[in-house]
């Protein structure tokens, strides 16, 4: 893919709008040397994009299929595919395990009480036929709920569940649990990538940190995490497909683990340092970078003049960074062109 195109002012023309990112106000298509979606592309895979990638261009979706099987259902609730019933809470958008008695007291129990669906038995044809893919923006299916400690937490509330992740009595349990829903993954992987053949990547949910600092240690997370990550993303790049990570919470501690587990990229949220991120392992892992902020009432030019800067700053050779979602609020029209611009001239040389 040829990176020496020069940077014409044609390119900003808005040659049409595509939808919003789950539903969310629509952006600018602009006249753009290769799609977006090539271009999120380059930066997986060749560590070398036309321009450092903007939230607009990539996009998740959700099946219903696997949001009311796998997922947390919609404002009408759902039971999913274990049997637990997940209940939506108007005030905050999103559902939660119904409260009351956990489905599991203690991780041993599974072998018993949890039976892994059969996704041979699902309709993936019919589903397919209800979604379709934009092919002009990076598309991932969301694992919302993952396979590891927010399926855990479903099963045993919270507490319950970073207590089985130390206690000896329960720790085996665990791994088999991972074991079986790791498998689970690949074989939903598969399905999806037969669907979906236009589908670039996989993001998979799995939070592992408050406000403040991890839920658990680095040894745990190696011990119990990092392999059943490995063994995920390793499948999905022998499907050509790139797979990042949604963890909540304060989780740059763990960064390391999430570089052994094999992703391709994470977007830490704001309590995260992600400049110091991308500084240690952005040649390793694209870390969707959250700017630092300039006043609210800060003219255009000060606004551009922070663009170029933080260009200059995260568009290196050797290293990949995205505009984060999470900065999404904070950033302006004339802020979000001019990173364009300077990174179409940086990486163009």
């Amino acid at each position: 893919m040829n990176r020496k195109i020069p940077f014409v002012p044609a390119e900003l023309r808005i040659v049409d709008h595509m939808p919003g990112f789950f539903g969310g106000p629509g952006n600018p298509l602009r006249n753009t040397p290769v799609s977006p979606r090539e271009n999120i592309a380059a930066m997986f895979f060749e560590k070398h994009p036309y321009w450092l990638p903007l939230p607009s261009d990539s996009t998740m979706i959700i099946p219903n299929l696997y949001n009311n099987l796998l997922g947390r259902g919609g404002p009408d609730g759902t039971t999913d595919a274990f049997g637990i019933e997940w209940e939506w809470v108007a005030s905050a958008g999103g559902s939660i395990v119904r409260p009351g008695e956990p489905f599991l007291s203690d991780a041993n129990e599974w072998y018993d009480k949890i039976k892994i669906p059969n996704i041979d038995e699902w309709d993936w044809a019919g589903e397919a036929e209800q979604v379709k893919l934009d092919s002009r923006v990076s598309t991932q299916v969301s694992f919302v709920n993952g396979f590891w400690f927010e399926r855990l937490i479903s099963f045993m509330d919270f507490a319950p569940a970073a207590v089985a992740l130390i206690d000896d009595d329960q720790k085996d349990a665990v791994r088999d649990l991972f074991a079986a829903m790791t498998e689970l993954g690949i074989k939903l992987v598969d399905k999806f990538c037969e669907h979906y053949p236009g589908l670039d990547g996989f993001n998979i949910h799995d939070d592992w940190g408050s406000q403040k600092s991890p839920f658990f240690s680095q040894d745990t997370a190696e011990e119990l995490f990092v392999p059943f990550m490995r063994k995920l993303t390793d499948h999905i790049h022998s499907k050509g497909r790139y797979v990042t990570l949604h963890s909540c919470g304060h989780g740059e501690d763990r960064v390391k683990c999430f570089v052994e587990g094999g992703f391709d990229g994470w977007d830490p949220q704001i309590m995260n340092d992600t400049y110091t991120l991308f500084d240690n392992v952005g040649e390793k892992l694209t870390i969707s970078i959250v700017p630092e902020g300039f006043p609210q009432d800060a003219s255009e030019e000060v606004q551009r003049e922070a663009a170029r800067r933080f260009a200059e700053r995260f568009c290196v050779p050797g290293k990949t960074a995205m505009l984060g979602h999470y900065a999404m609020a904070s950033l302006t029209p004339a802020f979000t062109e001019e990173v364009y611009i300077q990174s179409r001239k940086l990486y163009g040389r």
